[in-house]
């Protein structure tokens, strides 16, 4: 086997674009608590203390859905308050959603597909990994650690705005970390070498417990690990750059080594075709792995507007090799009636922040039902 280095990047909850990925999953999944065929297709920008919502939510009781609370808990749960602008308190927001309830006749239309979409499933048999790739998996991982940091080491001065960007060399006998870059946002007053140093140790830390879930992956830092390589990181967030919802799909899916098809998950509801065909196709490919059909498989499926269930245009395994898509597919429930009426959550602005595929308990990583 060729040596391959595989680039992945993840962000901290506090990113502008996560935020508003948050804050977008946050009405859908408000919606779905009043109705179960509800309709939601938001969109969210922020930008310094505003917070621009557009879009539609139709429901029972959809005119009583809290916008600014839900707003405000995501940017407190985020980590920003009185020390990290925009504060919950001081945020504004701007709404020009459209909500009411369905209208007659559209709850039985919500079977149908309202939309085209193309949609990409990836699994391998990783099973350590969550079935995600490993530089994926990985850089989740030190993410959520760094992320961490916030609550274990308060004197270092950390904010709720970073990213993390590693490189993960592939051989036949496994893994290695080649290099790693964050950036973490921090009070200028604060101590930027204590940073350093707890970001290498809370890296060996993250790197030794991930070798021992993943054999094959080994433990030794980078030579190349950077912290804060373009200088002082303080004004971040929604202060030092603006956000939308939908800008991270690479980063919400499989990373950079995986082709998406294109369409965003945050602040659609199941019933859309991009959001169900992205989990449907999802659950496909992680059925192939886990009965041992292949050692990963990636599934392309695809909606026209009115179709009931989705079209399985495409399935292959590791080599490239074609697999029997029509039989294959005819043994799921494809449809949106399964998808809108089974993959609601609560936690979806969780989801959003930390990704679609990590949490085995989710609706639509339920192994294997078909």
């Amino acid at each position: 086997m060729t040596a391959a280095v595989y680039p992945a990047e993840f962000v901290f909850p506090g990113h502008p674009d996560k935020l508003s990925d948050a804050i977008a999953d946050a009405i859908v999944a408000a919606a779905w608590r009043r109705e179960e065929r509800a309709l939601v297709g938001v969109e969210v920008a922020v930008h310094r203390d505003h917070v621009y919502l557009t879009g539609r939510v139709a429901c029972d009781g959809a005119e009583d859905i809290d916008l600014e609370a839900l707003v405000r808990d995501v940017y407190r749960t985020a980590g920003y308050d009185a020390s990290w602008r925009p504060s919950p308190d001081e945020v504004r927001v701007v709404s020009n959603v459209c909500v009411g309830p369905l209208e007659e006749g559209e709850a039985e239309f919500r079977e149908l597909a309202d939309d085209q979409a193309i949609c990409v499933g990836f699994a391998n048999d990783l099973q350590a990994t969550g079935h995600l790739p490993v530089e994926q998996w990985l850089v989740r991982r030190l993410a959520q650690r760094l992320h961490g940091l916030r609550a274990s080491a308060p004197e270092l001065g950390l904010g709720p705005d970073g990213k993390v960007q590693i490189t993960v060399r592939e051989r036949a006998e496994g893994w290695l970390l080649e290099s790693f870059s964050c950036s973490v946002q921090q009070q200028i007053a604060a101590d930027a070498v204590g940073l350093h140093r707890a970001v290498r140790v809370a890296v060996a830390a993250e790197l030794q417990r991930a070798a021992h879930d993943l054999p094959g992956l080994r433990q030794e830092l980078p030579e190349h690990l950077v912290v804060n390589g373009a200088g002082d990181f303080e004004v971040g967030g929604p202060e030092g750059d603006n956000g939308l919802s939908g800008k991270k799909l690479v980063m919400d899916a499989y990373g950079p080594r995986v082709p998406i098809g294109g369409g965003a998950w945050s602040g659609k509801d199941f019933f859309k075709a991009d959001r169900a065909g992205g989990l449907h196709a999802r659950r496909v490919a992680k059925a192939i792995v886990q009965l041992g059909l292949a050692r990963e498989a990636r599934v392309v499926l695809g909606w026209f507007p009115g179709d009931r269930r989705a079209r399985v245009l495409r399935i292959e395994d590791e080599a490239g090799r074609l697999l029997d898509a029509d039989r294959l597919g005819q043994a799921f429930d494809l449809s949106l009636l399964r998808s809108g009426t089974a993959f609601g959550s609560e936690a979806l602005a969780d989801a959003a922040r930390w990704g679609h595929f990590v949490d085995p308990g989710r609706p639509w990583e339920r192994s294997v039902a078909l």
